[in-house]
């Protein structure tokens, strides 16, 4: 694994839109929520073998029953990375699409829970994510 150095983590962007209040609250029957969570990692090199990683996830809840939008959470948690000089590429890219991903995550994880929590929504804590799999299930549909 090459080394590296997070030189600073920082949050780009993030929204939080609930476009159904205040109607979802007088709902008495609004049946079930469905909660579906994807992340993207995007990454940008520069000179001096600096990169940055982007840890994008979109967290939206909605009803099973008619698609109605609960809440949407979307952001951008970055780090700027330096990395030692890596010849080996795929070495270079697991440690920039697993290792930062795997450090920047608590975080988002943080930030989605504490949102919903004052949301007035149940607040929701994600799940761990494995950013091995990820990577390995990328790798096998390319």
């Amino acid at each position: 694994m090459p080394k590296f150095n997070i030189i600073s983590q920082f949050l780009k962007d993030i929204s939080f839109e609930s476009p159904n209040v205040p109607e979802l609250f007088f709902k008495q029957d609004g049946g079930q929520a469905k909660l579906e969570i994807n992340i993207d990692i995007q990454i940008k090199g520069a000179e001096n073998n600096l990169f940055m990683v982007d840890l994008i996830t979109k967290v939206h809840s909605k009803l099973e029953a008619d698609e109605k939008s609960i809440f949407l959470i979307e952001s951008n948690y970055s780090s700027l990375v330096q990395m030692e000089e890596e010849k080996d590429e795929e070495a270079r890219k697991r440690t920039l699409l697993i290792d930062i991903p795997t450090l920047l995550f608590p975080t988002v994880r943080g930030l989605v829970t504490r949102l919903t929590s004052e949301s007035g929504f149940p607040t929701v804590n994600m799940p761990p994510v494995d950013f091995a799999e990820l990577y390995e299930q990328k790798n096998n549909k390319a």
